[in-house]
Parts: C-alpha cells; structure tokens; sequence
C-alpha cells in the first residue's frame, strides 16, 4: 500500500513538470508570435504561468479550461520553494574574483573600485527604501485603518518581487514555510509573484519611455531618438545560426559522464547537504541555527566546496556558462509554477494596501535610480539610472535589457560596474534577508530598515565627497 501510495505521489510530480512544460513552451510561442508580449518584454515563463493560471481551477473552478487535479496545483505551490535551493547553490560555483591589472597602479583600481561601491549603495538604498516604503504602508494599514488580516511580514514582498523577481516567490515561499513555519506562506508567495509581475511590467514600459524621452533630450550617449530595438530581442528567439552562442563548454568525457549531468548533479549533492544540515539543526533545536533556511546553507557550502575544489586543482571541472544554464532552467520552472498555483483570492484580499505598496513603491524606485545616478556620476549618469531602475524593478536581466537598449554595443564600462555591484548586493541580500523576516515574525518594526537606507545613503555621500575633494585637490 506505501509503495503504491509512493507511486501515485511520483506520478503526479512528474505529471506537474510536464504540465509546466507545456506552459512554457506555450509561453514561448507567444512571446514569437504577439507584439503585445513583444512590446512588454514579457518572459514565456511568466506568460505561460498566466495562461495556466486563467485557464486553470484557480480562476475558472469547475469550468476551468484546463482541468488539472488539485493535488497537482499544490505540488506546484511548493516547487519554488524548493527548486530555489539549487538556483542559490549554484551562486558560488565557479565564482573568480579577478584583482586588478597591477600595472596600471592604484589609480586604476580605484577607477574601477569607486563606481562599482556607488552603484552598490544605490542598489542597496533603492532596495532598502522600497522596504521601508511598504512596511510602512502595512504598518498604517494595520494599525490606523484597521485592515483586518495583515499578517506579519506583508510589506516585504514589495522589494522580494520589484528587487529579486519571481525567483524570489520561492524564497519567500521557503523561509516562511520551512523555516518559521508560517500558515500564511503560499499567500506571502503569491504576494510576492503579483509584485514581481507588476515591478516587471511596469519597469520595462517606464524605461521605454524614459528612454525614448532621454534619446530626445540628448541624454543617452550611443542611441539617438528613433533607435530600433533587435527583432530578438523582441521575438525571444535567435534564429540566425550564425550568431546562436554556445550554451557551455564540456568539462567532463561523455564516456564517463555528461558534463551537464556532472554540473547538475555537483548543484544538487550541495542542496541535499544543505537540506541535512537544517534537518539536524531543527531536530537538535540549536538556536539561530534551526532559524537559518536551506537556501541559505547551501550558499556556504557550495562557497565551502568550490573552495576546496580550488584548493586541489579541480577547478577547470566546472564551467560557469553551464551552471548558469542549470539554475536559469530551474528558476524558469520556478516561476510558471508560482505564478501557475498563485492564490488569486488570498492575494486579493490585499488588493487596497497591495495597491498602494506597489504604485508607491514604483514612484519611489523611479525617483531614486534618477536622482541618485543624475546627483552622483559624471560620467554615463542616464544609462545607469536605467540599470538601476530595471533591476529594482525588475531582475538582473531587466536591468541588461534596459542597458543594452541605450548601449546596443556594450561600449560604456556600465555593465562591468553594474555586473560587480549587483553580485555583492545579492550576496549580502541572501544574508539580511532572513534576519529581517525573523524581526517581523517577532514584533519587530521597520525602523532599523529605514536606518540602514539612511546610513547607507550618509556613507555613499561622504564617499563622494571625500572623491571629488581629493579630485579637486589633485588638479589644483
């Protein structure tokens, strides 16, 4: 009877994945074929999962289009929250950190060191603002318009989903649910998925405009006003093969093992590490410890593994392009199944102080990547305002997306500070993001997000500061 039982529960995870598949394979046909996906550059993993979700029971209920059992919807619930361990373990593998050419001296490197920290703080303090926003708002909710039912962490999801993306859903979706246990998990994730979509959308069209706006006014340095975007870039497809890049370089003899298989299977023995090590944690009640989520230990121990792969001359096994492509593949089915099991009712229960979280949310994003970027840099202040929107409005790929609009070429060093700035910000993230949802879960308030946003943004000025003085007395 167990083994039977077992069987059934197999089956229907693997009928789950292939239900996700057809979504995004569906999702991918329209992003090719419609020039409203086009126009809003609309990923075919969160296209699909919308289509799921319209034509699925959550929305339809007995007249769904797409008649799926719900056992199915609820496997699909918990796939972000577990598929986004391996995408986090996977961050450190084949990570270098490069130093500068010592030839060209200090001075070089500071060039190079200086606009990566300032873009670093701007991420930081737009992120932390967002956050200090939406608590804010949830705070005022809950306490002067008595809106009954918000739960502890509501607010966060604002920065989750406009900062992190869809990916994060499953973050969110795990912390809560493995780690403080947490009934309110799957509406948190939802949350999340709703912000993410909007922060998405919105992003990319306010970008387009500003662009375009930017273009004529003189600001951009390489596109004039006019400029046509690439039809693939648009389409989502490569079709010249010419140009088609390869998806990695083979590390391994296929004889003994295939090197995708290799990639995959080094991600996921750190995975199960980490998972062992919270189940230990948690059975042993240690205290902080049994706080801290999978995700977050398998950080550290891929660091811990890559680490002594370094240290015995395996690197040359891991090829980055490779590892990328895996937790790019996961984070797709990620996002069609958060968005394919989004609890539209429970979300919607939130529709008021969601509402204000996001469009004030979005005003204050928009402000700061201009102020900020406009206030501070010299030198390519328009195309790094536009960075700094996307990506806290969007994913690290929006913000490219949006880069790559008024830098076709990547002739600007933007991406290069952008590339360094925006890995230290996730790094960090992945370690204050726990620590602030164990504040909330405990009473706690939204002041020390607001202290650090304001220290952050003091730190950054005297960093200026004290640049610009020591310019100034460098050319006197």
């Amino acid at each position: 009877m167990e083994l039977d039982l077992l069987t059934q529960v197999l089956r229907a995870v693997f009928y789950t994945f292939i239900l996700i598949s057809v979504f995004l394979l569906l999702g991918t046909y329209l992003r090719a074929r419609f020039k409203v996906f086009q126009k809003l550059f609309l990923p075919a993993s969160v296209i699909g999962g919308f289509i799921g979700l319209i034509l699925g029971p959550i929305v339809l209920k007995e007249y769904a289009i797409v008649a799926v059992p719900e056992h199915w919807i609820t496997i699909a619930s918990l796939l972000p929250g577990l598929l986004i361990v391996p995408v986090v373990a996977s961050v450190p593998l084949g990570m270098t950190f490069k130093s500068g050419d010592k030839s060209s001296g200090s001075s070089s490197s500071n060039k190079t060191l200086i606009p990566v920290l300032m873009m670093f703080f701007m991420l930081a303090i737009i992120s932390a603002s967002q956050n200090f926003f939406s608590l804010l708002t949830s705070f005022s909710f809950k306490n002067f318009f008595n809106y009954e039912g918000i739960y502890p962490t509501f607010g966060t999801e604002l920065s989750a989903g406009f900062a992190g993306g869809h990916g994060t859903a499953g973050v969110v979706g795990n912390l809560l649910q493995s780690t403080f246990d947490q009934p309110y998990w799957n509406t948190a994730q939802g949350v999340t998925t709703t912000t993410a979509t909007v922060g998405l959308i919105s992003g990319i069209l306010i970008g387009i405009i500003l662009i375009n706006i930017a273009a004529r006014k003189g600001y951009t340095r390489f596109i004039k006003s006019g400029s046509k975007i690439p039809v693939e870039m648009q389409t989502g497809l490569q079709k010249d093969t010419i140009t088609q890049e390869s998806a990695g370089t083979e590390t391994t003899n296929s004889s003994s093992i295939d090197s995708l298989g290799f990639h995959l299977a080094l991600i996921l023995m750190v995975s199960g590490m980490a998972f062992g090590v919270t189940y230990l944690f948690k059975k042993y009640d240690i205290l902080i410890l049994n706080l801290i989520p999978e995700w977050a230990y398998a950080i550290l121990l891929m660091y811990l593994v890559w680490g002594l792969m370094q240290k015995f001359g395996l690197a040359w096994m891991v090829d980055v392009k490779t590892k990328t492509k895996i937790s790019s593949t996961l984070t797709e089915f990620a996002v069609v199944a958060a968005i394919l099991s989004l609890p539209i009712q429970a979300v919607f229960a939130y529709i008021l102080p969601l509402t204000v979280m996001m469009v004030g949310g979005l005003a204050l994003t928009v402000a700061l990547a201009y102020f900020l970027a406009k206030r501070f840099f010299t030198d390519f202040w328009f195309e790094k305002s536009i960075v700094l929107l996307g990506t806290n409005t969007g994913v690290f790929l929006t913000g490219l997306l949006l880069l790559k609009m008024v830098d076709p070429d990547m002739k600007s060093p933007v991406l290069r500070d952008y590339s360094l700035s925006y890995s230290i910000n996730s790094i960090i993230s992945f370690i204050v993001f726990p620590l602030s949802f164990t504040l909330l879960i405990n009473q706690g308030f939204v002041s020390g997000i607001g202290l650090f946003a304001l220290l952050a943004l003091i730190f950054l000025g005297l960093l200026i500061f004290t640049t610009r003085k020591n310019k100034g007395a460098a050319n006197v």
